[in-house]
């Protein structure tokens, strides 16, 4: 099984030789699914909108998405306040979509704040019912198969990163996700690819986190990962933009969790 992960494209700010390339490259070796981690806008606007809902039309089906923090009407705090994910709603449906094929189930969960009771709201937030509500969903899935959470916000911290997530409830829902059987948290935010085991649990929930496919780099190229599951092991490679092709940019291997 192969899931591609795209996060923070952001467009309106978008690297617009790296996101057609990364459509074509997929286009042309279809994964068996695709999911995009949040950040899509720039700043939340219908234009933004319009554009990267063109982008994930033409992305190889099926498509899971999951809202960041840059997809509410950034700068209209009347809208931030009462309706923030109006317009991602009116794009890309559910801000915590729930997918169950192939060999995996996933289950999304939004880490994004309108308006927080803090000075950045671009750091996230998750309550326990929100880890509560996706492991839920996740006990649906049968045995052997892949459980996958999808949120945009790391969390815990990445080591030597870029930045930080500093997610409300990060560290309690990891926990959660670790002792609940969930294989793999994917999420972008950083602009920097890293995989790494939660350590709570059996220590095999594998957190995955994504480049960015914008000009907003952060010392890392434009680029996503790809995920490759088989029945012992979870492989990730990050695939980095050279300004013609991706070629892999960093790669794991981790055991996978026995199955029962």
């Amino acid at each position: 099984m192969r899931i591609a992960q795209l996060t923070d494209i952001h467009f309106g700010d978008e690297n617009a030789l790296a996101v057609r390339a990364a459509l074509e490259h997929l286009q042309a070796d279809p994964p068996d699914a695709v999911v995009l981690t949040g950040d899509l806008t720039r700043q939340g606007s219908e234009t933004e909108f319009a554009a990267a809902k063109a982008w994930a039309d033409a992305l190889p089906k099926p498509v899971i998405v999951v809202p960041g923090n840059h997809d509410t009407p950034y700068y209209d705090l009347h809208w931030r306040l009462i309706a923030p994910w109006r317009r991602y709603r009116k794009w890309f449906g559910p801000t915590r979509p729930r997918h169950a094929g192939g060999d995996f189930f996933l289950a999304g969960v939004n880490t994004a704040r309108g308006i927080q009771m803090r000075t950045n709201w671009s750091k996230g937030a998750i309550a326990g019912r929100q880890a509560e509500d996706a492991l839920d969903a996740l006990k649906a899935a049968p045995a052997g198969h892949l459980k996958i959470v999808a949120l945009h916000h790391p969390l815990i911290e990445m080591l030597g990163g870029p930045m930080t997530g500093k997610v409300h409830g990060g560290e309690a829902a990891a926990k959660a996700f670790a002792e609940g059987g969930v294989d793999l948290v994917l999420s972008g935010h950083l602009h920097a690819p890293f995989a790494l085991t939660y350590p709570y649990g059996d220590g095999r929930t594998l957190a995955v986190g994504g480049s960015t496919m914008s000009i907003r780099e952060r010392g890392v190229p434009p680029g996503f990962n790809m995920i490759e599951s088989d029945g012992d092991c979870i492989r990730v490679t990050a695939l980095g933009w050279t300004g013609s092709h991706f070629e892999a940019w960093r790669t794991w291997a981790f055991d996978r969790r026995p199955k029962h």
